[in-house]
């Protein structure tokens, strides 16, 4: 059986400059940016009219949801799209001086498991927060179609089951070719054809063929939509909606970057959760100790602390969970960079941890060991480098 396999793919058939969107999660506190994309599409056929930007959720979505299925229904019964049999297509995306390379195709939601401990074949990376599971579920349930935004993530370290696809890709079909708008780069799309197709399978395949656990998959963006796929397959058991349109990447490709992701604290007694981190690790900690600069106003300290996670970020954020319980006036904020977190720890009551981020050899073995990692772990890429919506398959 493979884990991975071709669909019937759906493309519009002109205008992919106006089509393509970037990913809906993005942006949530920028509207300009949003409005700026409606003046770029216009009235023109595009994503942007069969999704729902974050930005734009409320108490009550059912009025563009309704439009959002109506506009789905319409553009396939108006010929928008051009579809493409079984078909998988490999993508380089070009932004910031880099290039990701890609294969979107078809992963079986029986394989994936977002809760936490899962030994399913496609799993989380990070915590599934359930309440942002509902609104997506009414979105999808009634959709006749999905588009993706989800990158999937392979432990890929030889380089052979995505890369060599390039240079191979001047016998293959183009799919498409074009700037993506707003600072997205360029991107270029190539159908494979069949003995490619089965050579990324067998690659796949072998990636766990001698592995006790058979972690092939793991969600690098696009967490909840996938887990959304999956309600919507366990409420229907729509044979159609069993299966789930993605891309798959590998961890190893020179474009991805993980970068951390730091913890400040608010309205925080500094003596108080300190000692009672320290304590709590002692306890519960392995003999390994883990390393966190830890700054307030009047500087910075080293702390060393018995792990109680495979990464830093673990060890911290599970404490900080359970002291958050008890202590409900402290806020969290999750910080990218140094000198951000640096600068918000000038305040009053106010505690920033510094630690060291998590190398692309280490998320597989943390996943298998500690279930899943915190939320907000590691970041990779910024808005502009995420996925933007450009196939779409049928899911009724």
């Amino acid at each position: 059986m493979k884990h991975f396999t071709p669909a019937d793919i759906l493309l519009p058939k002109k205008d992919f400059e106006t089509w393509s969107v970037v990913a809906c999660d993005q942006y949530t506190s920028e509207p300009d940016y949003w409005h700026d994309v409606e003046a770029i599409v216009g009235d023109k056929p595009s994503a942007l009219n069969i999704i729902l930007p974050e930005i734009y959720l409320s108490s009550d979505n059912s009025p563009r949801i309704e439009k959002i299925n109506a506009t789905m229904q319409e553009y396939l019964d108006n010929g928008v799209f051009e579809t493409y049999e079984n078909s998988m297509i490999y993508v380089e995306r070009a932004s910031n001086n880099t290039v990701r390379r890609g294969v979107v195709g078809l992963i079986d939601l029986e394989d994936y498991d977002y809760h936490k401990g899962s030994t399913a074949l496609i799993r989380a990376t990070e915590a599934t927060v359930l309440e942002r599971i509902p609104p997506r579920v009414q979105i999808r349930k009634d959709a006749p179609l999905e588009m993706p935004h989800i990158l999937l993530l392979i432990d890929d370290p030889a380089l052979s089951v995505i890369e060599p696809l390039s240079g191979k890709k001047g016998d293959f079909k183009p799919a498409y070719s074009f700037d993506l708008m707003k600072n997205g780069g360029h991107i270029d799309g190539f159908f494979l054809p069949e003995a490619a197709q089965e050579a990324v399978q067998n690659a796949l395949e072998a990636l766990i063929a001698d592995k006790d656990d058979k972690l092939l998959f793991a969600v690098g963006d696009g967490n909840h939509s996938l887990a959304t796929a999956k309600e919507c397959y366990n409420a229907s058991k729509n044979p159609l909606a069993r299966y789930a349109l993605v891309e798959i990447v590998n961890i190893h490709d020179k474009s991805i970057e993980f970068e951390p992701i730091y913890r400040v604290l608010f309205d925080i007694d500094k003596e108080d959760f300190l000692s009672k981190f320290i304590a709590h690790t002692e306890a519960l900690g392995a003999d390994s100790t883990q390393h966190f600069e830890v700054i307030d106003k009047n500087g910075s300290a080293e702390l060393d602390v018995k792990a109680t996670a495979k990464l830093p970020v673990g060890t911290l954020q599970s404490f900080i969970d359970e002291y958050m319980k008890d202590n409900p006036d402290v806020r969290i904020d999750y910080i990218h960079g140094t000198d951000v977190t640096r600068s918000l720890c000038q305040k009053d009551n106010t505690l920033g941890f510094i630690f060291e981020g998590m190398g692309k050899d280490e998320l597989f073995p943390a996943i298998v060991a500690d279930g899943s990692l915190p939320r907000k772990t590691f970041s990779m890429g910024h808005a502009e480098d995420k996925r933007y919506y450009i196939e779409a398959r049928k899911i009724k």
